[in-house]
């Protein structure tokens, strides 16, 4: 069975993995992220000691912006640094072997839609809804990437004239469906609101109950325009869905289309912990787009 090294490189830790064209995690290796130089180097050791002479390519998942076509990272937030470095190219050279870079919102969307809970579906959406908040769109069974490659920055669009800041715009729906909007609430992080809300308490039930209608909103968008199959959600919806769910239906319920809204399921990643990993093995394996 074919091999594939996948890499997984976010804002605090990164991880080197290898696997199968099933998806199925075979040995995987993680690291803090540090400076440039020291992570790329570590990235390259790990990725040294795993891989094995069935490998048949080497994906890279991260944080945009970025270029898929030249396989060049393009200064991410949360990655300070990171300009204009060509990591596939760095990866071909090195280890004879070719090398793929995408999106991780994207990247994440493949992996749902092969292996996870888009599995046989036409149009899914993934939203990540973890730090941030972005989105990756599987359309006719092919990744969108749009015209320049930014399809996908739900975080950007507008909710309020102003409030949480989030993707560099106050009033965002990165600004209230993040982890990094509910912290703006001050109550404690989205975790802590979680255990706190199943605990009773009224304020962390209430920024849940407004979180909810608040992704009922971006939801009802997207099915309007884009009337997927299934929207997949990633981390913390995965984690406490169950504290937003109801606000986010009697939105949805009320704002979409009806032939729309009944054709579309609202999931969470099936993939769990592993989405990452899977994730940049997909990469690997090739995203048609």
């Amino acid at each position: 069975m074919r091999e594939y090294i996948g890499i997984d490189i976010g804002g605090t830790k990164c991880a080197v993995v290898r696997g199968d064209e099933s998806g199925r995690i075979l040995e995987k290796r993680s690291f803090p992220t540090t400076d440039r130089a020291n992570t790329l180097e570590q990235i390259f050791e790990h990725t040294r000691q795993i891989l094995s002479d069935r490998t048949k390519a080497i994906g890279v998942s991260c944080g945009g912006p970025l270029d898929s076509k030249t396989g060049v990272i393009l200064g991410p937030p949360n990655l300070p640094g990171w300009d204009c470095v060509p990591v596939t190219e760095h990866l071909t050279e090195r280890f004879h072997l070719p090398a793929y870079l995408e999106n991780d919102a994207n990247a994440c969307a493949v992996a749902e839609w092969r292996f996870g809970a888009g599995k046989g579906c036409e149009n899914l959406i993934f939203l990540t809804f973890g730090t941030g908040l972005g989105a990756g769109l599987i359309l006719d069974g092919k990744l969108y990437r749009g015209a320049c490659g930014m399809a996908g920055e739900v975080g950007h669009v507008r909710l309020f004239p102003e409030g949480h800041i989030g993707y560099g715009k106050a009033g965002s729906y990165e600004g209230y469906c993040s982890g990094g909007g509910i912290a703006q609430y001050g109550l404690g992080s989205a975790r802590e609101l979680a255990d706190k809300a199943r605990a009773g308490d009224p304020r962390a039930l209430a920024v849940w109950e407004q979180t909810g209608g608040n992704l009922g909103r971006l939801l009802a968008i997207l099915m309007d325009i884009l009337n997927p199959d299934v929207i997949v959600i990633g981390s913390i919806y995965a984690r406490a869905g169950d504290l937003m769910r109801d606000a986010c239906e009697q939105i949805l319920a009320a704002e979409v289309l009806e032939p729309s809204l009944r054709a579309c399921k609202v999931v969470p990643a099936l993939l769990g912990e592993s989405l990452g990993d899977v994730a940049a093995l997909s990469v690997a394996m090739g995203i048609q787009g």
